[in-house]
């Protein structure tokens, strides 16, 4: 009856446990857009002929300049310093087509996906991509601010309240039942 208590007060204190971790993001090798900088294509549809804005957020994530290529444009260089480029779309690009887009710093690669719309340039409704100075830094959840020790102490008591609250209930019922 006593092993019951203690293996019920461990997997309490095991669940705890799992509930007050931080979730950890694993990459299962499909998806390889899980990099230290950001990355994207503005508009993520043009028409062919078009130009299309290169952004890349490389605060810290990326130390040299980053590459860019796709199957629908020539290979473009973002140099370090520098957080956007602009490639013009092939004109023979057919549309509806979706092209893969590779963002390449520090031997670390990313990708997103650009369209090509219907008709040409002249007749895209949408101006031309102007890159952005400084983008939005999506993503960073909150890691963005480092360690909060009012946090950090936290969820330190209340593992160890858990755990010793586990323990007492256990000593508590196995003295009350032992009389």
């Amino acid at each position: 009856m006593h092993a019951i208590r203690v293996a019920s007060a461990a997997l309490l204190s095991v669940t705890a446990l799992t509930f007050l971790a931080p979730v950890a993001v694993a990459d299962d090798g499909d998806d390889h857009n899980v990099t230290p900088f950001g990355f994207g294509v503005q508009p993520s549809t043009i028409s062919a002929g078009g130009r299309v804005g290169l952004l890349l957020n490389n605060d810290g994530g990326c130390k040299g300049g980053a590459t860019v290529s796709s199957g629908v444009f020539d290979t473009v260089t973002i140099r370090p310093g520098q957080s956007s480029a602009t490639a013009t779309v092939d004109r023979d690009a057919k549309p509806g087509a979706v092209h893969e887009v590779t963002f390449t710093c520090d031997g670390v690669s990313g990708h997103t996906e650009l369209t090509i719309g219907a008709g040409r340039q002249g007749d895209d409704p949408t101006p031309d991509a102007v890159p952005v100075e400084r983008g939005v830094r999506a993503g960073v959840g909150g890691s963005a601010g480092g360690f909060d020790l009012k946090e950090i102490g936290l969820g330190t008591a209340l593992i160890t309240g858990s755990v010793g609250a586990a323990w007492y209930m256990a000593r508590r019922r196995g003295t009350a039942d032992d009389s």
